[in-house]
């Protein structure tokens, strides 16, 4: 195999981003498998782990766009790793967690709203490709953090004095 298409087929998720099916969501559900190990690791090198993906990300996406002759081709979804596991950095390791973090990322990433939009309309190459999601994990990690604070506060002992 050629190095370059070894390349394009690890940016599109080792074959998960070639579903006719929503391949970005299918990719994000399996990368919830990479998610799960990676989330007993301590908060730091997790985050140096998040980095790292991202990172590589910008160069691996943006060869694959040119290889591929599209712009963020859908069967690109490496980006997809890098803002999921943005978007799970702070929850708890547990499986409703990991499905709540999947849903509120694939949101924020499908509909694009706000800074995810201003993010995929204006910046090219792999950085745009790959910023674009982990704008959609950073909203993400900021809903997932309140909703968590929530319900600690609703957990929370009632002082009644």
């Amino acid at each position: 195999m050629h190095p370059e298409s070894f390349l394009v087929l690890l940016a599109q998720g080792l074959g998960a981003g070639l579903s006719p099916w929503a391949p970005g969501t299918l990719a994000s559900l399996l990368f919830l498998l990479l998610w799960w190990p990676l989330a007993r690791l301590p908060r730091s090198r997790y985050l140096l782990v998040v980095l790292v993906v991202a990172a590589a990300g910008v160069p691996l996406c943006g060869l694959a766009s040119q290889a591929l002759g599209i712009h963020d081709a859908g069967s690109v979804v490496w980006d997809e790793l890098g803002g999921l596991l943005l978007a799970l950095a702070v929850v708890p390791r547990r499986p409703v967690w990991g499905l709540a973090g999947f849903a509120v990322f694939r949101f924020f990433d499908v509909l694009k709203p706000g800074p995810v939009g201003w993010a995929d309309l204006h910046l090219n190459g792999g950085l745009g490709i790959v910023l674009d999601d982990l704008v959609a994990g950073a909203l993400a990690l900021v809903v997932l953090s309140a909703v968590g604070a929530a319900l600690a506060a609703m957990a929370a002992p009632v002082d009644r004095d």
